[in-house]
């Protein structure tokens, strides 16, 4: 069915209207994204002594990191103490409000405040302040205003200022919401190195993700050992071998000298390439069919270790040693897929 002249000038006049929104859209995305990272340079330049005063005022403290703030400001607070508290610095975030109603009772004279105000003035945050001071716990002051009540009663007073908001109207917060959670992250990492905070640390706060599994998982918690091992001694057949790696169903074996010394592996691949080179694998031995060069790795080490090595070297299969090339176990790629590694 063909289109009116006026059905084709209405559609090319939503096209233009739409290319029209989608570029304004990318415009305002790209100002958006301008102004917070403009936000976040010049915290670079504004970090002064100040900043190490605030690390060591935490690093210092007996007991946790309590973090407070309201609204936006608070929901910043809430990722920072859970940052903190995964990178080695108890901390636990109080909403002021419920605080001023009774989770006072969760802070204790060995803690340390870090109190959050973009305007050094919200309420909640000011009627705080002086039950903190009579308990006697340091606070440490993330405000956009340094001349601010909040500012005046910190400890130690870090400067989150913004030049400008990315909301055009001046008023949701945005480049001052992303500049405080910056640095909050600063105080996080500074901390966890002055701590010398490690990955297997971060591990032990982290067991039920990919990451934890990574960290903590090593080659020994999942290699296939005693029986489950393919093994073949050199002056086997071929055809024992073959029998070997279908029973075992590791697509390889291992050979072993009389004593049980690794001496190589028979893969799939390696009998697939003897043929075609017009080899016998049935005549052949398993010493004569084995690669003499196999990739191997410590029980001890990470199975993350282990991924990196196949990945590196293209292969699915890593023999586990200890030792003068003792045999312990066998660790296959699907073990490491099963198990959440890669």
């Amino acid at each position: 069915m063909r289109r009116s002249k006026t059905e084709k000038l209405k559609t090319k006049e939503t096209a233009q209207a739409s290319g029209e929104q989608t570029g304004s859209s990318l415009n305002e995305g790209r100002r958006v994204l301008q102004i917070e990272a403009h936000a976040v340079q010049t915290l670079i330049h504004r970090l002064d002594e100040r900043f190490t005063q605030a690390v060591d005022l935490l690093y210092n403290c007996r007991g946790k990191v309590v973090v407070s703030g309201m609204g936006k400001s608070g929901l910043i607070g809430q990722k920072i103490a859970a940052t903190l508290a995964s990178t080695g610095t108890p901390s636990f975030f109080l909403h002021p409000a419920e605080g001023l109603h009774g989770d006072l009772g969760m802070l204790a004279r060995r803690d340390a405040l870090v109190a959050i105000s973009n305007s050094g003035e919200t309420k909640e945050i000011l009627q705080l302040l002086p039950y903190i001071e009579r308990m006697g716990v340091p606070t440490v002051g993330l405000t956009g205003k340094m001349g601010s009540t909040l500012a005046k009663h910190s400890d130690v007073v870090l400067d989150v200022s913004v030049s400008e908001e990315a909301c055009p109207m001046g008023l949701a917060p945005t480049a001052s919401t992303t500049a405080t959670l910056a640095m909050g992250d600063a105080l996080a990492v500074a901390l966890l190195q002055k701590r010398g905070f490690k990955s297997e640390d971060f591990a032990q706060f982290h067991p039920g993700g990919t990451l934890g599994r990574r960290l903590l998982i090593k080659v020994r918690d999942l290699m296939h050992v005693g029986d489950e091992v393919p093994r073949v001694q050199e002056q086997a057949t071929g055809s024992t071998a073959i029998s070997e790696i279908s029973a075992k169903k590791l697509g390889m074996t291992t050979v072993t000298d009389r004593t049980g010394v690794l001496l190589g592996v028979i893969t799939d691949g390696d009998l697939r390439r003897f043929v075609q080179q017009g080899g016998d694998v049935i005549k052949a031995t398993a010493g004569t069919l084995a690669s003499r060069t196999p990739r191997t790795i410590g029980p001890d080490d990470l199975a993350a270790r282990a991924v990196e090595m196949m990945e590196r070297y293209s292969i699915t299969t890593l023999v586990v040693t200890e030792g003068e090339r003792r045999i312990v176990g066998v660790i296959h790629l699907h073990d490491l897929l099963k198990n959440g590694i890669v």
